[in-house]
């Protein structure tokens, strides 16, 4: 169990004088604290037939914030002693020094965990993570003459949390994560083409790997590769889109999600920002974030601020009903924290984030869908995206796509983009599947510079009117 007195047994200040160099600092301000953490992590990686990188790297430190109506005063360091915590506070002093403001001590307490206190790098020694992706390596080269390359690796990680907010208030976490991926690529005359696959979450290694579960997730990599192998170049143009259900819903995080975050609406630089209540999605289309699902990838006890994260509807029925907050935008905005303040590290400021982002299930099936479309193209999988806030306009690429013709499914595709904006997409969806799907645990989100792990899930769903980039008019 994670020790309250971890943060301070090697250093020169007891938590009693952190405590009250807290709570002079954010004395007349509205908000801040002193964040803690400790991380462990190990990455071990095999390529070209042979281990090339095993490290392990442990990281402490502490972000010091205080805030004063929108202003921010922050400041970090790698070292938890008197001299580098003063020094932190007289920066933020000064930065903020005419201010007057009331300290806001409301923090929702939580007795709920959503993943165990555990340490996952302990749980499987290093020879014999080293072992696995031998036999992941040897397995894949075993089962196709054609492969020219097989890429593994392991990523565990511990995060221990400590919040101190004025008045000696302080709220705890242990965040365990892992995650194990395989890359495979393929050459058959003269044509290379990859295939990848991933699982993880907040478990041990042990979970996802038991009963040689390695083999499917090789399996899965390698069919990726195969299908792509035999593709042929998309079709472009306006057509039907049928997404399939789980991680294509990385467009629903991207196109609409980040569009949902409350910085965006309160700066009202995001497409939704002045659209609260009003129908923004067909019918139908519920969206949720979030954060209380058992061992995801995405789930968080506590945020990053110390609020119990929950399950945030943001669109009901087509009807946008909430924004994710973090405490700043959501004091700002008269409203509360959904428990969505989140940061990569100690050395970042909060900002309001997605945990897991979610379609539900409607009452149709896949079948239905690729029944309804005479020409269209059906994606199963995604590559990476970008998007643009302000106007929501996105640009996905498929790893694994297929066409649609007569209302069946075809061909392997190659090189199809989907193009279009969230707000425009969301009114596109015209089925709504009943085989909702979450993603295999492997999702990393990027915002202003920082990383943080998230899950996506959703049905598969039938989207009339999409613009496809590909390589064939």
């Amino acid at each position: 169990m994670l020790s309250m007195n971890n943060f301070f047994e090697k250093s020169d200040i007891s938590r009693s004088e952190a405590e009250n160099i807290v709570s002079d600092t954010l004395s007349k301000c509205d908000d801040g604290e002193l964040y803690l953490e400790n991380t462990k992590s190990e990455t071990i990686l095999l390529d070209d037939n042979k281990i090339k990188n095993s490290s392990y790297n442990s990281d402490l430190g502490f972000g010091f914030r205080a805030i004063s109506d929108e202003i921010v005063a922050y400041s970090h360091s790698n070292e938890i002693s008197k001299n580098s915590l003063r020094q932190s506070s007289e920066n933020l002093k000064s930065t903020l020094k005419s201010v007057k403001g009331t300290y806001n001590h409301e923090v929702p307490k939580t007795n709920k965990r959503y993943y165990d206190n555990i340490n996952p790098i302990e749980q499987k020694s290093l020879n014999e993570k080293i072992k696995i992706l031998n036999e992941v390596n040897n397995y894949l080269r075993s089962k196709d003459n054609n492969i020219k390359q097989v890429t593994a690796n392991f990523l565990g990680e511990q995060k221990s949390v400590e919040i101190i907010r004025s008045g000696g208030e302080t709220l705890t976490d242990v965040r365990p994560l892992i995650r194990f991926n395989v890359s495979v690529m393929l050459e058959k005359n003269g044509r290379k083409e990859s295939g990848v696959y991933g699982v993880g979450g907040r478990q041990s290694y042990d979970f996802y790997l038991k009963d040689d579960n390695w083999k499917s997730v090789c399996d899965e990599a390698l069919r990726i590769a195969s299908v792509n192998l035999e593709s042929k170049p998309a079709p472009a143009g306006e057509m039907k889109v049928v997404l399939g259900p789980g991680w294509p819903a990385i467009l629903i995080h991207e196109a609409v999600g980040h569009g949902l975050e409350g910085d965006f609406n309160r700066k009202k630089t995001s497409a939704f920002h002045n659209l609260m209540g009003q129908k923004v999605a067909s019918e139908g289309v519920t969206i949720i974030d979030d954060g209380t699902i058992d061992n995801r990838r995405g789930s968080l006890t506590i945020d990053d601020e110390g609020t119990p994260t929950e399950k945030t509807v943001l669109i009901e029925n087509g009807i946008l009903k909430n924004f994710m907050q973090d405490r700043l935008n959501a004091r700002l905005m008269k409203t509360r924290s959904t428990g969505s303040g989140r940061r990569e590290n100690y050395r970042h400021i909060v900002l309001p984030r997605m945990r897991n982002t979610m379609m539900l299930s409607g009452n149709q099936t896949q079948d239905e869908m690729i029944k309804a479309v005479d020409k269209g193209i059906f994606a199963v999988s995604f590559g990476g995206g970008q998007v643009d806030i302000t106007s929501g306009k996105f640009v996905f690429n498929c790893t694994e796509a297929y066409e649609i013709v007569n209302g069946k499914i075809g061909s392997p595709i190659k090189g199809a983009t989907l193009i279009g904006d969230g707000p425009s997409s969301l009114k596109e969806v015209s089925m709504v599947g009943n085989d909702m799907m979450m993603d295999p645990g492997i999702g990393t989100c990027g915002k202003a510079g920082q990383g943080v792990p998230v899950g996506v899930a959703q049905p598969s769903i039938l989207i009339n009117k999409m613009t496809v980039g590909g390589t064939k008019l």
